[in-house]
């Protein structure tokens, strides 16, 4: 069997300097080393000095994180994301709601380590990330990544979910802001109206409608049904939700059944839908309304300013921060957050313009 001396690896390369060759070549046992770097007060001066001199001449340099696993605790808190990190970076929503959790980290002193899934799966990535407690986005209470969690021992908290007795949740009134957003419209007089949603995904033929989505439906369903109308009345169309998709749907919208109001469950889908109606040449809101959910930034400065729900998004980063950090001290706390929502009403909003066909259901 082949041999090497400390910090030669086989074939001559140079391997990483490990706790057992600074205790050699300082003269103490490997507990020492150990001691030098995390509890200094343990040693004489000298001895650790002795150690920390031959750390250096080596390039020794502690595995902070296997210290931090083995005294399980990494001082990093994990964000399990639903989408690759290429899509939520392009969300100014997921800027926004990391923008509260990072706020928080920053306070308490913790790292922030963003979770995509691995290999389209959110469940497989769970074992990879050395974190001490998780914000899970997207994900009800009965998946299996919230059961593996539980599994684990892994503190947990789920946001825009749906609450459940056991799990710790922080969520927004998604009902009354889309019951408010189609309200403003149908006050307004719309009666030819689309719906732009964001996709369900692939369970939604079995399951149907979940989480804050079945929410935000629920509040339409409700706004129309005070007009005498139904969801099949207006036009739904379920997009990804992207800017790219908002104006890709919203122009296949304007030429299949051309809407005078564009209702958005997400500001980048309204967006995408206003860029679609400039690239049309209609004027927004003098020939189609458009409004969102979220209140981005953009929506104040965006021409014309945008008409939409505002959810407190940093405010839900904190919040969802703060609860994970009482889960993982195991402190006392209140296992369910409901943050409210309100209508903002600027510019892209407006009566209809007068014309044929615009009073009665569906137009």
């Amino acid at each position: 069997m082949r041999t090497t001396s400390a910090g030669t690896a086989p074939g001559g390369g140079r391997s990483r300097p490990t706790a057992n060759d600074v205790a050699k070549a300082a003269g103490v046992s490997r507990s020492a080393v150990s001691f030098a770097f995390n509890s200094p007060e343990k040693l004489s001066e000298g001895t650790r000095d002795r150690i920390l001199a031959a750390a250096q001449e080596l390039s020794y340099v502690p595995n902070t994180l296997a210290r931090m696993l083995k005294a399980g605790q990494t001082q990093s808190l994990g964000v399990l994301l639903p989408q690759n990190l290429a899509k939520v970076l392009e969300n100014p929503y997921y800027a926004r709601f990391l923008t509260g959790v990072g706020q928080v980290c920053d306070e308490q002193g913790y790292t922030l380590l963003l979770t995509p899934p691995l290999r389209d799966s959110m469940l497989k990535a769970i074992p990879y990330a050395a974190v001490d407690g998780f914000i899970v986005c997207g994900l009800e209470h009965d998946r299996g990544e919230v059961a593996e969690l539980r599994r684990r021992g892994i503190p947990f908290v789920l946001v825009d979910s749906s609450a459940h007795d056991g799990v710790p949740s922080v969520d927004v009134d998604d009902e009354g802001g889309a019951y408010e957003a189609m309200r403003h419209v149908l006050d307004l007089g719309h009666r030819r109206i689309a719906l732009l949603s964001i996709d369900p995904g692939p369970e939604h033929a079995e399951r149907g409608y979940r989480g804050p989505l079945a929410r935000r439906i629920a509040g339409i369903i409700r706004a129309l049904a005070e007009s005498g109308m139904g969801l099949d009345d207006v036009r739904l169309t379920e997009v990804p939700a992207t800017r790219m998709d908002g104006f890709h749907a919203a122009k296949s919208l304007m030429a299949s059944t051309s809407p005078t109001a564009i209702v958005a469950m997400s500001d980048i889908l309204a967006f995408g839908a206003v860029d679609a109606l400039h690239d049309l040449g209609l004027n927004v809101p003098g020939d189609v309304t458009v409004t969102g959910y979220d209140d981005l930034p953009e929506s104040s400065w965006t021409r014309p300013r945008l008409t939409t729900i505002r959810q407190a998004i940093t405010t839900k980063g904190r919040t969802a921060a703060d609860l994970l950090f009482s889960a993982i001290r195991n402190e006392d706390q209140h296992p369910h957050q409901l943050l409210g929502t309100h209508l903002v009403v600027r510019d892209s909003s407006a009566r209809p313009a007068a014309g044929p066909g615009l009073s009665g259901p569906g137009g």
